[in-house]
């Protein structure tokens, strides 16, 4: 192979010399007569531009599955990454075409393919060092004035392609390329990127699993060194956390059908992907290895995992399509930090078979994007097409510029060997650090510039800043895969605050059709941000912890008291009134329309039945003071559950009606915002919804007058007062509601509705139920008889 030889031959070389570059030898030593050193076969690049300064490009044009031939004849199948490649060229046009940026200098550009595999990338880095064409120098002994390399993506490929630059101090600048092995200066001193270092994403993942409270995961990488030290930093990282690795697993570089499917399936009594119980599964690796991957695992038919995706491949294109989403919807990870390019649309549209007719890159993309071979080559599999053809939407996989992510990288690497080259001319005889203007490296260490609002600088291990997009994979509306942006991650910021969502707040949608624990992360609309989620159920835990001291001290007297009957009815019926907040939740429906009114009528109108209940023996308890009066055997325990029956049956008889001439159901309103169409329940009837609001408050008001006349009986605990004071809460809400309720429009009602059901019935439960708990819990020498009714000795 050329590479030993090559090295064996290598001189050193300090410095960079622009002015004069050394030409690297490729010749192998003569072994006998005649024999030299030739191009075992030709390896042209992708795309050349002359200049007086060149920048060598190495890209994964094509991705490889298979091992190539070590004899350099290996030929790649179709074009991915062209895009990349684009952006580097645009990127160079617009620095030679700048006033300001190394003017009356320009740059040039070799483009080559690596076939995203290290013997490829190899190959492309040995062709990179030679002339601007190989046609130049059949015999390996030409070079061109090479400044420095943007590339590579893959980091296995990045390490072959580094080493080879290294002994001639060409630096190198990777897009891609977030290996932290990458951080070892004595071993990569050439090398800088404008990813973030794999160190802050591990970190990251790990914050991600800690916070959504994943303690028990399944790790799978790819076969290199981006996966291996990924895998090695996150369970570094995990130590001392709740979070549990239940099994690691690798993805051959060279694709395994039978090695995949033992990461699947039970493999030496080791439960792994279908079988473990870890359904949150961590994977670093590439998206060529992933393609594969996934396509068995697809057909192995295995759901239930929530993955979590590296850089690397969250926002691969590839997996957008609809026959993904019930296998990978609901992805998230951490992607690299989206961009802006203003002319990279019109540009990528420049890019056609009648500008590049002998281009065979181009004319494998046009074979992909169209199914059509433009030009009459008779190796072609593909019907003939002029050529011509305009680029439409539906090829967004390559003119989808908006956000940028990779290529804005590539974008930002070129600018950053642009502004070092002119600080490094701009140095004046003698006062620089090197002589002769001679060394790159120190210029790209120190260069800082700004594109657009970010500001691009390296540190001393040739790192760029650390941020991160939080991407969600979520179902679009035609049914494909689209990558959101949910969050941001800042390095930084200080530990523990580096995730922020992008938004403000976030909500968990359910997907239809499937499993709760299957949802998406869906930004909160505006004025309808919780900072609690419905998990927490604090209405229901406090109504439980009343009811519980309740019953535990259901002999005492405070409990005792005018009937504990009722209390545990009124409990009874706050637990429902509460509950009834719930059917306001959610896509209205035909029976959750009848249900919300409905429902919230009859709980509320037991409730205040059985308020009324306890009014009526308060007060008659206290006002027969005659001697056989038999006023109380009027209102024993089966009056009052009469009395409590009667006055709910007559709100039920209303709501019957309700529903039998005009019920509420699910409507449309358009009205309200243009943009937006609002489901919401009407009522029906308007007549019948202020009946029943009516009726209600008609119950409340005769409970209030009631226990206003009760309220100075004698008594160390009168319990009319509480009575009026709930009373006059719960009367206080429902004015305040109803024109509150009349001017929310749309989906707001419901809100002002549930929020009414709410602090009147927090009302009730605090005045009624408060006192009786402070006594039972802090002042149980008062929770006797003699005591509640004032004849306690002095």
């Amino acid at each position: 192979m050329i590479l030993p030889a090559l090295f064996r031959l290598l001189y050193s070389v300090s410095v960079l010399t622009l002015t004069n570059p050394p030409a690297p030898s490729f010749i192998i030593p003569v072994t006998s007569a005649g024999k030299v050193c030739t191009l075992q076969n030709s390896f042209q690049p992708g795309f050349v531009g002359k200049g007086d300064y060149v920048i060598g490009g190495i890209f994964p044009l094509h991705y490889n599955q298979e091992m190539p031939d070590l004899n350099s004849t290996y030929r790649p199948p179709p074009v991915k990454s062209f895009r990349w490649a684009q952006t580097m060229r645009l990127a160079v046009e617009e620095i030679n075409q700048s006033p300001e940026l190394l003017p009356n200098h320009t740059l040039g550009y070799k483009i080559f393919d690596s076939c995203a595999y290290p013997l490829t990338g190899q190959r492309a880095a040995l062709a990179v060092l030679n002339g601007i064409s190989e046609e130049d120098s059949p015999t390996c002994d030409g070079a061109s004035p090479l400044l420095a390399v943007v590339g590579e993506s893959g980091s296995a490929q990045s390490i072959v392609v580094s080493r080879i630059l290294r002994p001639f101090r060409i630096p190198m600048i990777s897009y891609f390329s977030s290996c932290a092995c990458f951080t070892d200066r004595r071993k990569f001193p050439t090398f800088f990127r404008v990813i973030p270092n794999d160190d802050y994403q591990v970190g990251a993942i790990a914050q991600l699993l800690f916070r959504f409270n994943w303690t028990w995961v399944g790790l799978i990488r790819g076969d290199h060194e981006y996966g291996r030290f990924a895998v090695q930093g996150l369970i570094r990282e995990l130590q001392g956390t709740p979070v549990c690795v239940a099994y690691q697993e690798m993805i051959p570089l060279l694709y395994n059908r039978k090695k995949a499917l033992e990461i699947m399936q039970v493999q030496k009594k080791k439960e792994v992907m279908r079988s473990s119980m870890a359904k949150v599964v961590v994977v670093f690796s590439a998206e060529g290895e992933m393609t594969p991957f996934l396509r068995d695992y697809m057909e192995e038919n295995i759901t239930g995992i929530q993955w979590v995706a590296s850089e690397a491949w969250v926002t691969a294109s590839v997996f957008t399509g609809s026959e993904y989403d019930p296998y990978l919807g609901g992805t998230i990870g951490f992607g690299i930090r989206k961009g802006h390019i203003s002319r990279l649309s019109d540009y990528l549209q420049t890019v056609n078979p009648r500008v590049y007719p002998d281009n065979v890159l181009v004319e494998e993309l046009w074979e992909a994007l169209y199914g059509c071979s433009p030009s009459k080559s008779a190796r072609s599999q593909f019907p003939p097409c002029s050529g011509q053809e305009s680029l439409l939407e539906q090829h967004s996989a390559y003119m989808n510029t908006t956000s940028p992510r990779v290529a804005y990288n590539v974008y930002k690497a070129v600018y950053a060997v642009a502004h070092s080259l002119h600080n490094l001319l701009l140095c004046e005889a003698g006062s620089g650090p090197f002589q002769n203007n001679s060394c790159l490296q120190y210029y790209l260490q120190e260069v800082t510039f700004n594109i657009g609002e970010e500001e691009v600088n390296f540190d001393l291990k040739g790192d760029s800043i650390p941020y991160y997009d939080i991407i969600n994979w979520q179902r679009g509306s035609g049914g494909n895969i689209e990558f959101i942006n949910v969050g941001l991650f800042d390095g930084t910021k200080p530990a523990g605050e580096e995730l922020t969502p992008t938004y403000g707040w976030y909500r968990k949608a359910v997907r239809r059709g499937e499993p709760v624990c299957c949802f998406d992360c869906v930004p909160c609309d505006s004025g309808k941000i919780s900072n609690q989620t419905s998990e927490n159920c604090s209405l229901f835990v406090t109504l439980s912890a009343v009811f519980t001291v309740f019953f535990y001290h259901r002999n005492t007297a405070i409990v005792r008291v005018n009937n504990s009957e009722l209390s545990f009815f009124i409990l009874f019926a706050l637990t429902l009134c509460f509950l009834c907040c719930l059917v306001f939740i959610g896509e209205p429906t035909f029976w959750s329309c009848m249900l919300r009114h409905t429902a919230f009528s009859i709980t509320f109108s037991l409730c205040i039945s059985c308020i009324l209940g306890k009014t009526l023996v308060v007060l008659a308890a206290f006002t027969a003071t005659r001697p056989g009066d038999n006023i109380m055997k009027w209102l024993g325990p089966k009056q009052q559950r009469g009395i409590i029956f009667s006055s709910t049956l007559v709100q039920v008889v209303i709501c019957a009606a309700w529903l039998i001439d005009a019920p509420p159901y699910p409507s449309r309103n358009t009205k309200y915002e243009r943009s937006k169409i609002i489901l919401e329940c009407s009522v029906g009837s308007s007549l019948a919804f202020w009946c029943v609001l009516g009726y209600i408050g008609l119950q409340a008001c005769l409970c209030f007058v009631l226990a206003f006349l009760a309220r100075k009986l004698p008594g160390n605990f009168n319990e009319a007062r509480f009575i009026t004071f709930s009373m006059l809460i719960f009367c206080a809400v429902w004015l305040a509601f109803i024109p509150a309720y009349i001017s929310s429009p749309g989906n707001y009602a419901d809100a002002v509705e549930s929020f009414a059901i709410l602090a009147s019935s927090f009302g009730l439960l605090f005045c009624l139920f408060a006192p009786k708990c402070y006594i039972i819990l802090l002042k149980p020498e008062k929770n006797t008889k003699q005591h509640l009714m004032g004849k306690e000795k002095k």
